[in-house]
């Protein structure tokens, strides 16, 4: 609403209620934020050479700096730390399953979390190049969805480069391997994949792809940098 002498807000009861509404509505906003500031507050603080040390048993798979050789494997190199505890700790809880990572995830303690994910974090990732025979669909999809079908742009929580969103734990996207980054579209789109949690953004979102979609995006996203 534009506050100016031509045209004046109405005080009316309908209007003192509706203004009550908004406010409870920011308050409730403002509470939730004032909560996620406290929890990040109290997150660990990560060691990067501890993390070192303990990332030597994830060299197998996502490489000794983080970067995965086998693209069917996740590279960790340059992820979002809060992105990366946030995974750790579902594998470790089974709200996100694998065997391998489960049976990892359970011997660490909030603090190796933390140690990893700041290690990782610290690593430049790899630049690898998207195809180009999908790299115009998928740039489509991945900047402004596609509104025929009710998908929503990537981009919108990745980022324009696919950095991802640290404070929400939005994972970073650029780089990563077209294969697994596909695998795991697919696996919010089956059901076998569910940690995107109550919200459900990632099943809602994958439930309109088509495989080709899928396979679009994917690709290019390994290109983004």
């Amino acid at each position: 609403m534009i506050w100016n002498t031509a045209n004046k807000p109405s005080h009316s009861p309908t209007f003192w209620l509706r203004s009550f509404s908004n406010w409870k509505t920011i308050l409730q906003v403002l509470s939730i934020f004032g909560a996620m500031t406290l929890l990040s507050n109290q997150t660990l603080a990560g060691d990067v050479t501890a993390g070192a040390e303990k990332a030597a048993t994830c060299a197998a798979c996502h490489g000794k700096d983080g970067n995965s050789v086998n693209p069917q494997w996740p590279s960790l190199a340059g992820q979002n730390e809060s992105y990366l505890i946030a995974t750790l700790q579902a594998f470790k809880d089974d709200t996100r399953s694998d065997v391998l990572m489960g049976a990892q995830a359970a011997a660490l303690s909030k603090q190796d979390m933390a140690d990893l994910a700041t290690y990782f974090a610290s690593q430049p990732p790899a630049r690898r190049t998207a195809d180009p025979d999908l790299v115009d669909t998928g740039g489509r999809l991945y900047r402004g969805g596609n509104k025929a079908t009710g998908i929503s742009a990537c981009i919108a929580c990745h980022g324009p480069t696919g950095q991802g969103n640290a404070p929400a734990a939005y994972p970073a996207v650029a780089g990563q391997h077209a294969a697994y980054t596909a695998k795991q579209l697919n696996d919010y789109k089956n059901g076998v994949r569910t940690s995107d949690g109550k919200s459900q953004i990632m099943r809602n979102i994958t439930e309109h792809l088509s495989t080709d979609e899928i396979a679009a995006v994917a690709a290019y996203m390994q290109g983004l940098y």
